[in-house]
């Protein structure tokens, strides 16, 4: 699981800033924490372009680093205003009780990269431009040269692809959980599975069937469930999808109305629901991290504190990492506040981070509140309207 990442010179965040996932000494919603002491995730809350969704920027770009073909010498990812050529990214993980600690930095005038991978401080590879040394599989190190190490890649994808770690299990096993994370835009409607899952709600359904969902609906009392078929019907009602009987289409059928809907005919809310629930389901059943920009894009309040209960309660070795503008999310009966932070742009000094358990705050207060009236930052400063008619 993620325990740490720190940015700098990246994107907004002009100096290094670092986002910290392990449990502080609050006591409140235990399920919260997985038992390896490491919080299922975080919300990032603060004014539009503050730097929020750059933080689950730096979280995918290494997935996408790592399983997918993205240049890293590409020069967007430098924050503008800098006066550095680098930025780098670290991370650190719990896997099988071991920390793995994971640093890349980028040159963008050399077009140079430097990595380090560590096993609880025991150096396991490291690599300075095109030459690597990896000690992995041998104790002594094995170096590597321009014919090994590509100038626009990660040398640890490389040698993941090149071995899959089969000598050392605790790099195997930190792969596998970060190729069972998850990518989402809510606002984009875009999803992205590293390790090819079933998220396409056509393609869950067409895979696992409605039970699933329906089974969440029902303990939910959502008062509404789907089919997924070629022909439906109710009341005076009946739906059939083309000619072809192979052909399916969504329903939703709410309790006391026998007519169903169609997929296209619904809430954008209830769309967003069911596009996401695919992400939620496997990752909570699963493991890995799903990432969400934009999570309050259509979604009434209730339901966004129902699926983040959801994912805490339901989930092991899973982390929910998420932007949203909903302040209602902030309650201790919610999230704890070592799992709240809030993101401020200062202006030449970029962005900057806040966890809010750094202010200390008692079990008992009002944490929608003190955000609302300042105390952890991450407001925006925009001039009161005049209530006076001119």
């Amino acid at each position: 699981m993620l325990t740490k990442i720190t940015l700098d010179n990246f994107k907004s965040f002009k100096n290094a800033e670092t986002i910290d996932l392990t449990k502080t000494n609050y006591t409140i919603l235990p399920q919260n924490v997985a038992d390896n002491g490491v919080l299922k995730g975080c919300i990032f809350v603060g004014a539009n372009a503050s730097g929020k969704s750059t933080i689950i920027l730096g979280i995918k770009l290494l997935l996408d680093f790592l399983f997918s073909e993205r240049n890293l010498n590409s020069g967007i990812f430098i924050c503008m205003f800098g006066d550095r050529p680098c930025y780098s990214l670290s991370y650190d993980f719990l896997i099988d009780k071991k920390t793995i600690h994971y640093f890349f930095e980028v040159d963008t005038i050399k077009s140079m990269i430097s990595e380090k991978l560590y096993i609880d401080d025991k150096l396991m590879l490291e690599r300075m431009g095109l030459s690597a040394k990896s000690y992995i599989a041998e104790d002594n190190g094995v170096n590597y040269d321009e014919t090994d190490v590509g100038k626009d890649t990660l040398f640890l994808r490389t040698l993941y692809f090149n071995t899959k770690f089969a000598s050392n299990s605790v790099l195997k096993n930190w792969m596998n959980y970060l190729k069972k994370s998850i990518y989402v835009n809510m606002f984009d409607k875009k999803i992205i599975s590293y390790d090819n899952a079933e998220i396409s709600v056509v393609r869950y359904l067409d895979k696992s069937g409605c039970q699933s969902i329906n089974d969440l609906f029902n303990e939910y009392n959502f008062e509404q469930s789907i089919e997924y078929k070629h022909s439906i019907e109710g009341g005076r009602v009946k739906l059939v999808v083309g000619n072809d009987e192979s052909e399916k289409y969504i329903f939703f059928k709410r309790k006391g109305i026998k007519v169903p809907i169609p997929f296209s005919e619904e809430s954008l809310g209830n769309k967003n629901l069911l596009s996401i629930l695919p992400a939620f389901l496997s990752v909570v059943e699963n493991g890995g991290m799903l990432l969400i920009d934009e999570f309050s894009s259509g979604f009434h309040n209730e339901l966004e504190k129902l699926l983040v209960r959801f994912f805490m309660e339901k989930s092991k070795y899973a982390q929910l990492l998420f932007v949203s503008h909903s302040t209602n999310l902030l309650s201790n009966s919610i999230l704890r506040p070592d799992q709240e932070y809030s993101v401020e742009f200062r202006r030449e000094n970029g962005s900057t981070v806040k966890r809010f358990s750094s202010e200390q705050p008692r079990s008992a207060q009002n944490i929608e509140k003190m955000y609302v009236s300042g105390v952890f930052g991450g407001l925006p400063e925009y001039k009161e309207v005049d209530h006076e008619a001119q």
